[in-house]
């Protein structure tokens, strides 16, 4: 229920749980969730897990996701500082349906990538 009582619904353009199903749907988020998925790690292990992704971008990908109580960042004092990603609970809670749409994903992708090369011939065959 949002504050005036009402349940959330993402299909009302203005429900904040629409923001929170962008969050998840952002070209980083599950990937970083999966890396972090066997156990806290330094920002080094999650970009080098997740591959591709610029520094800039992790870091904000990652500010983000604490910002929303899905990461908890924890800053140990040592020389040099020593700071690690870990998922919180809330965060856990995301894996399974991530883990299900990551499993979908990796079942299909052969379907999906012969869709699209029979619609870009179909396409080619219409300009031609």
């Amino acid at each position: 229920m949002d504050t005036k009582g009402r349940p959330f619904d993402v299909m009302d353009v203005d429900c904040p749980s629409r923001l929170v199903l962008q969050r998840i749907g952002d070209k980083w988020t599950p990937l970083v969730m999966q890396a972090l998925k066997a156990g806290p790690g330094r920002f080094t292990a999650v970009r080098a897990a997740v591959g591709g992704v610029t520094p800039k971008v992790l870091t904000q990908t990652l500010r983000a996701l604490e910002r929303d109580g899905l990461v908890a960042r924890t800053v140990y004092a040592q020389v040099p500082p020593r700071v690690d990603y870990a998922l919180t609970p809330l965060g856990a809670t995301l894996l399974e349906p991530l883990d299900a749409v990551r499993a979908w994903a990796e079942e299909h992708a052969g379907s999906i990538l012969e869709a699209r090369d029979d619609y870009d011939d179909r396409q080619e065959a219409v300009r031609a």
